[in-house]
């Protein structure tokens, strides 16, 4: 979907400002727009959150039009995009706002609506990006926009318009996905929210989401760490190059709601005996 939407909306006299550590995808999409239509107002990549650096490129740029895509939750980082923020700054400079909701649909927000709920700014996101790979358990993924852009996308959105459709049951299950949210998604986002607190309070990391990296820096260091973790049950990749900067490989813990009390102090002590609490 991501590759979908950035080089369909990426054409033209437009400059694109991406975050530094958006996901691949994100990139990817980028890349082909540039390949496919040049991209005359050219690809921007502004430091990570750094809204004072995003608003300077703006402000340099004399583009006809402008467009800013962001993750709202960073995959291996575990920060929110300050999407309240990028509000403003669409108010002032008006641009179109693209957020790629991935990591954070069904887990942010009052009803779960992503990131941008999250903020109180879901009126002002022009396009929002999301999978069914995560927090839904299936296949695929959706974009939500106003009817025009829906259009504009139907229309011009290669990847969408020479894909085979999304088979019968992994449609039947978004839905269902979608009324288990409605009538327990607040227990359950309630519950992920006691486990982060839990797991912060144990390990001593700072959690800011579901998504929790240790870093440990060499990726030997990270692999080793995370066989032994297997060995004691717990799965936790190891993330290194080239997914992550050179020196940066961590472990990428997930909390869930369906971990229990008794998993998260087994994992914070499995961390703690492979070394990885004290990197």
């Amino acid at each position: 979907a991501n590759v979908s939407v950035c080089a369909s909306l990426a054409q033209g006299d437009t400059a694109v400002f991406s975050d530094e550590l958006n996901h691949a995808s994100i990139i990817d999409g980028l890349r082909l727009a540039r390949q496919r239509h040049g991209v005359q107002g050219g690809l921007h990549v502004y430091r990570h959150k750094d809204l004072a650096h995003l608003e300077s490129l703006l402000e340099q740029s004399t583009a006809q039009r402008k467009l800013v895509i962001t993750d709202s939750l960073f995959s291996m980082d575990g920060d929110y995009a300050p999407l309240a923020g990028l509000a403003a700054l669409r108010r002032k400079h008006a641009f179109l706002l693209v957020v790629d909701d991935a990591h954070a649909t069904f887990v942010s927000g009052q009803t779960g609506s992503g990131g941008a709920e999250r903020d109180g700014v879901e009126k002002e996101v022009d396009v929002v990006v999301g999978t069914m790979s995560k927090a839904m358990g299936l296949q695929g993924g959706f974009v939500c926009c106003d009817a025009q852009t829906r259009s504009f996308l139907i229309n011009s959105a290669r990847s969408l318009i020479y894909s085979t459709t999304l088979p019968g049951p992994i449609v039947a299950g978004a839905i269902a996905a979608v009324e288990v949210n409605a009538r327990e998604g607040g227990a359950l986002r309630g519950q992920l929210e006691q486990n982060q607190t839990l797991f912060s309070e144990l390990s001593g990391i700072g959690v800011e989401s579901p998504i929790v990296p240790v870093l440990l820096g060499p990726e030997d260091k990270a692999l080793e760490a995370s066989r032994s973790l297997l060995r004691r049950g717990f799965h936790v990749p190891a993330i290194r190059p080239p997914t992550v900067p050179q020196g940066m490989a961590r472990l990428r813990v997930a909390l869930s709601a369906a971990h229990t009390e008794e998993d998260l102090r087994g994992l914070v002590s499995a961390l703690d005996d492979c070394g990885a609490l004290r990197a």
